[in-house]
């Protein structure tokens, strides 16, 4: 078992509108870049490409096993889209990317991650143990009492001082069993509002 605290700062570009929450990246040893779903086997970035532009390959350097980092922070920047993951640190049981073998150790602050984004009305949770975190926190903060939203689903709340649409998706990692073009047809739904 080993304890990480995060290493990535929160990307919240200053028209952030969309807040995307994972978990928490995987071991360092498997990124493919220094950004949010570094994992080359983590479908996130196909996803959007499919979503965006049609094309799984869109954000993948040509002939290599990487994402272009610098073309994914342009594009999240001219579409208002934020990451971070909803635990600062973690404990991991195995030397894996699996959200099973991690304990929250720190929950991140979305509140104050949220003070930061005064444009931000959509927060979207890619996975398992980032959903369960963000229902732990929203329910804590709402003064109404709601049900964890069903996968490709999303429910409209009034907390932190604002009207906040929460997003469920599917795991992009391919653990999931569920086939990319399926996933991107759940997150497409949320850029379809």
């Amino acid at each position: 078992m080993t304890y990480e605290t995060h290493p990535l700062e929160p990307f919240l570009p200053s028209n952030g509108r969309v807040l995307f929450l994972g978990s928490f990246p995987p071991p360092r040893a498997r990124w493919c870049m220094d950004f949010f779903y570094p994992n080359w086997i983590n479908d996130f970035w196909r996803i959007m490409g499919v979503v965006f532009f049609c094309d799984a390959n869109w954000f993948i350097m040509q002939r290599e096993k990487r994402f272009d980092k610098q073309k994914i922070i342009e594009f999240c920047g001219s579409k208002g889209l934020a990451f971070f993951d909803t635990a600062r640190k973690v404990c991991r049981k195995q030397d894996n990317a699996s959200d099973d073998h991690l304990e929250i150790v720190e929950p991140t602050d979305v509140e104050a991650l949220l003070r930061q984004m005064p444009d931000c009305h959509d927060v979207v949770t890619t996975g398992g143990k980032a959903s369960e975190e963000l229902f732990r926190q929203l329910s804590l903060a709402s003064d109404t009492s709601f049900a964890l939203p069903k996968i490709g689903e999303n429910v409209m709340l009034r907390v932190f001082g604002r009207e906040l649409r929460w997003w469920r998706m599917p795991s992009s990692s391919r653990a999931y069993p569920l086939k990319m073009e399926k996933k991107a047809a759940y997150y497409a739904r949320l850029f379809a509002v």
